[in-house]
């Protein structure tokens, strides 16, 4: 084993050798030798061994594994050191091999480390992509759990930091190929990350590209498939797929597929839906998708099977008034729950169908049916009203801090829903019953308003403003704070602010 002496020495021939350093492979070997010394050794070795690589090609291998070594040393400056260094071997066909070696070094659970890995893997990266992702995915097909977890994770976060240049329409087209790939076996966390990874991709941004995402999308969620409601794992797939599928809708890129599937598949087994998520309201999730999704729906064979699917699971939430006993009172013990929740979502999936084929109501429906439907609706509004006005009495002249509380904020998108709603059903009152009003649904985000626009009238307070003249905000609800649409608003319909019609 050299000595530190002997390693300067050899490390002097070489650096004077200018151009003639190729012919001095004993030397280059002493200074390969030095892996094996002590501390002090190990760390000249991890500077000079890269240094001198490229002149050695015979030697590659040798070079490689001795640094190999050093990134793998017990004392941890000697790694650091070593993991620095590597990409001055990643040269020619060597390069996939050092970003291999970098991948599995993610597995660190040294911060400073993982982070000198992370830099390293960046740094290859800009040298040539296409070789770094080989080493990558290769990495994340057939290594370990943790380094194929962190691997994920380094192409998800740091992929959107990478230029222009270097992220070329092949290179983007190389990351969609193996990402193809690996989607045929991964968890749901990890098909998330790789969503996002895709949907990063500037090539994949055109109308064709998110129709690609879309495809892709399906055959996770596994469309071909009867849907299993008693499954968690199937019901947690196709949400988590859905969830993925739902920013990628357009007016050019449609829904109409997953539609067809939650009206056929989801919809007539909507309470006997099982999920793996503790405390998720299941069956609220599920409309709150298909809500989302309504919106962009194309030309569909099934609208008329579909209308009805959704047609029948509203009636489920639209109750019939109480029969009145003689003396006038409820015959029934107590009035039925009013699940507005449910009711936004089903009314506005409705609503949004219905626009294409406008007539469902009058000239599919018979006559008792449409009478049925009409008294429902009207029971329904008239509680609606009840609960707005308690609604808006209990938010009156609260600002500010006020509005901030976890009862206050469950209120402010309780009235939202039952705007919504009050809405919805005023367009179906019509005769004939019209879908032209638009509305913002409740746990999404109000488009902001600039001053000096027209307000809205009282029935189209929470649509979206019309092209022609933009809306603002309501008198009575300009003061009115705007929850977040985060962790609470999503679990709104565990909260069962509803009850405070009962007994009215």
């Amino acid at each position: 084993m050299p000595s530190v002496e002997e390693l300067y020495r050899n490390y002097g021939i070489l650096a004077d050798a200018t151009e003639q350093v190729g012919q001095h492979k004993d030397a280059y070997q002493v200074i390969l030798d030095g892996v094996k010394g002590g501390t002090k050794e190990k760390r000249l070795a991890a500077q000079f061994i890269p240094k001198f690589f490229k002149h050695f090609p015979e030697l590659a291998d040798s070079a490689i594994n001795a640094q190999l070594d050093l990134c793998e040393d017990e004392d941890v400056s000697i790694r650091r050191q070593a993991i620095k260094e590597l990409p001055q071997f990643a040269t020619g066909e060597n390069l996939p091999r050092v970003a291999d070696i970098l991948t599995q070094l993610l597995q660190t659970d040294d911060s400073a480390e993982f982070n000198l890995v992370n830099n390293a893997l960046l740094s290859i990266f800009k040298m040539d992509a296409k070789g770094t992702l080989g080493g990558l995915f290769s990495q994340i097909l057939q290594g370990e759990d943790i380094v194929r977890e962190r691997a994920i994770k380094f192409l998800s976060t740091k992929l959107k930091t990478l230029p222009d240049e270097v992220l070329t329409k092949e290179v983007e087209e190389l990351i969609l190929t193996e990402s193809k790939k690996v989607l045929e076996d991964v968890t749901g966390e990890e098909f998330v990350l790789f969503m996002k990874i895709l949907s990063g991709l500037k090539s994949l941004q055109t109308v064709s590209g998110r129709q690609q995402l879309v495809e892709l999308v399906a055959e996770q969620a596994d469309l071909e498939q009867t849907f299993n409601p008693s499954d968690p794992d199937c019901v947690d797939r196709l949400l988590q797929c859905t969830r993925q599928a739902v920013p990628l809708f357009s007016k050019n890129v449609h829904s109409t597929r997953f539609v067809t599937y939650f009206c056929e598949q989801v919809l007539p087994n909507l309470s006997s839906l099982t999920t793996p998520v503790e405390g998720l309201d299941i069956q609220l999730e599920v409309l709150k998708l298909l809500a989302e999704m309504s919106s962009f729906c194309g030309d569909m064979e099934k609208l008329e099977t579909n209308l009805r699917k959704l047609f029948d699971k509203l009636l489920e939430y639209m109750p019939l008034p109480p029969e009145e006993a003689e003396n006038g009172e409820n015959a029934g013990n107590e009035e039925p729950k009013l699940q507005f929740s449910y009711v936004e979502c089903l009314l506005y999936s409705f609503h949004q169908l219905g626009r294409k084929l406008p007539d469902f109501l009058t000239a599919k429906l018979n006559a008792e049916k449409l009478k049925d439907f009409k008294i429902r609706l009207q029971y329904f509004a008239r509680g609606l009203q009840v609960y707005i006005r308690q609604l808006r009495l209990a938010l009156q002249g609260k600002t500010g801090e006020a509005l901030k509380t976890e009862e206050n904020k469950i209120k402010v998108v309780a009235l939202k829903i039952t705007n919504n709603i009050n809405v919805l059903i005023k367009d179906l009152f019509h005769i004939p019953p019209s879908y032209k009003s638009t509305v913002t649904l409740s746990w999404k985000p109000v488009q902001k308003v600039e001053i000096g626009q027209k307000r809205a009238n009282e029935d189209t307070t929470s649509g979206s403003p019309p092209k022609k003249s933009p809306a603002g905000p309501k008198r009575d609800a300009r003061q009115i704070y705007n929850p977040p649409s985060g962790k609470y608003s999503s679990n709104l319909g565990n909260f069962n602010y509803e009850r405070s019609l009962q007994g009215k």
